[in-house]
């Protein structure tokens, strides 16, 4: 499957195998790394922003591709919708069917709440079902939660927020152990005891897994759980705005029917916003890992109401997407296959990093080394570096790769391509969203009353770059913690007259502000027959 040029340059990495296995790659300095993140990280790119001309963050810089989302019109401005015509009407409405949206409905039911879900795709078409490598706690006798949040804490270079940040590392241990009772098959010793190891930027083993399709499995039982509880969920629409009432209170959302086009209304007390991601935005044209809704609707829904984003302008690449072949460009290949052992190397057979550096940091690394220093392996789709997977087995045995990453063993043997046996190629993909819309250390946003946001959508809980296995461990903390606090918090709540008068209003400032994109938002499915005018 490999090139006659891409056989040479694994030669040159065979040839260094031996001498690496014995030598660990230094780590970067603090200094090394600032420098590199300003240099080649795409967060630093002062072409892939534009300044936010209307709402809460005005003055401040946006992805351009997201920026134009905020910068468009409702596609239900001047559509009449009968607000007093009610489809729906619950106490907690979840808007997102992933692990997030998932977690709160449950907990939401749990409390006695009447809960509706909606999605866009199917419940568990999700970001969640895509994450593989693992989720943290610091639950074994030589870590702690407060290790775990220094840890998370550095490699967002300090940038989360401490009251979102302490609740994710202290309730850890909790949503392990809530989600291995409701039946996650987690990887376990002879003993019974779940296995932990290693991601990038850890002090300590504290990564748990299911094999290399965490997120699935996860998903799995939390969907289950849901049709179990036989809590409704509507799929295949979208919510498309929130509605507010006469109090400025979030009221409900008006959703929109993905095969027929009808629009519907609905009513309710409390609304958590659990949208996902933003990786089919294709910032700054890149692959991405993301499933096919990822397009950021919870924010441009939440912005347009007033509630302000936080974090915004930072984004996660993940450093090893795969380069090769072109049928799977831009596919997540998990960071657990560095932290069981492979290396990054390139052209020449050199290890240029320590594989376990953080995300960001590894990132632009890779960048750096197929564009300044020209040892990038040429792809027909751009380049690529080594991921050196044959180093696991000689690690750690025979039989290893199938044992723990079994899924990127099959993907690529799909492909005609032995991981076991030869490197991989990889490049770094659009992964996550680390800002989004910011809330309180309750899940509240700040400005709109009963409206709660979770998971990806949220921004703060990682500051400007996530660990691995931080993002499955939110998105259970936090959608937990959403459903209980957004069930306590409809019993309280008597809803006033509803409106949409916050589209009228934000069409005014869009014209004001000379803003005429021609596109309407949230965008609600990627579109790849042409290109987001720029």
């Amino acid at each position: 499957m490999y090139t006659a040029e891409m056989l040479e340059s694994i030669k040159k990495v065979e040839a260094t195998r031996a001498q690496r296995l014995g030598v660990e790659p230094r780590r970067m300095t603090a200094e090394e790394k600032d420098e590199l993140l300003r240099k080649f990280h795409p967060d630093y790119r002062t072409d892939g922003f534009q300044e936010i001309k209307v709402g809460p963050n005005k003055g401040e810089k946006a992805p351009f591709e997201l920026g134009t989302l905020l910068h468009s019109n409702s596609r239900i401005l001047n559509v009449p919708i009968d607000l007093d015509k009610v489809d729906y009407d619950v106490e907690v409405l979840v808007i997102g069917g992933g692990g997030a949206g998932a977690s709160a409905a449950l907990e939401a039911y749990m409390a006695g709440a009447d809960v509706m879900m909606v999605t866009k795709l199917r419940l568990g078409d999700a970001n969640t079902m895509m994450a593989e490598g693992g989720i943290q706690a610091a639950d074994k006798e030589n870590d702690s939660p407060q290790r775990h949040y220094l840890d998370a804490f550095g490699g967002g270079h300090f940038a989360a927020r401490p009251e979102l940040l302490r609740r994710l590392v202290m309730e850890a241990p909790d949503a392990i152990q809530w989600l291995n009772d409701l039946g996650v098959m987690f990887d376990k010793d002879k003993d019974g005891r779940m296995i932990t190891t290693h991601g990038g930027g850890t002090s300590r083993k504290r990564m748990h897994a299911c094999k290399d399709y965490s997120g699935a499995e996860i998903m799995r039982v939390l969907r289950d759980e849901v049709w179990n509880r036989q809590i409704p969920v509507v799929d295949f629409t979208a919510a498309v705005e929130l509605i507010k009432d006469d109090k400025g209170q979030v009221a409900g959302a008006v959703l929109q029917n993905m095969e027929t086009g009808e629009y519907k209304v609905a009513r309710a007390k409390t609304v958590i916003i659990a949208t996902g991601g933003a990786g089919r935005l294709h910032y700054q044209n890149f692959p991405t890992s993301n499933h096919y809704g990822a397009t950021a609707d919870g924010l441009v829904m939440g912005y347009r109401a007033g509630a302000p984003l936080l974090y915004q302008d930072t984004i996660q690449y993940h450093p090893t997407g795969a380069a090769y072949p072109a049928q799977i460009f831009g596919a997540l290949v998990t960071e657990k296959v560095r932290s069981v052992g492979a290396m990054l190397v390139n052209v020449d057979g050199e290890a240029f990093m320590h594989p376990l550096e953080t995300r960001d940091v590894s990132a632009a690394s890779i960048i750096r080394e197929c564009t300044e220093r020209g040892k990038g392996v040429k792809t027909p789709t751009g380049w690529g570096i080594w991921l050196d997977t044959p180093m696991i087995e000689m690690l750690h045995g025979e039989g290893t790769i199938e044992k723990r990453i079994p899924a990127m063993l099959r993907m690529f043997l799909n492909y005609g391509i032995d991981m076991r046996k030869q490197p991989i190629l990889i490049y770094p993909t659009l992964h996550y969203q680390n800002g989004g819309l910011e809330i309180g250390g309750d899940g509240f946003t700040k400005v709109i009353p009963n409206l709660l946001v979770a998971g990806e959508a949220v921004g703060g809980i990682h500051g400007r770059n996530r660990l691995m296995g931080n993002s499955l461990l939110d998105i259970i903390v936090f959608g937990r913690n959403a459903g209980k606090a957004a069930a306590a918090r409809a019993k309280e709540i008597e809803l006033g007259k509803m409106n949409l008068d916050h589209l009228q209003k934000y069409a005014e400032e869009l014209e004001a502000a000379g803003l005429h994109t021609g596109s309407v938002s949230p965008m609600l499915l990627p579109n790849y027959t042409f290109s987001m005018p720029r």
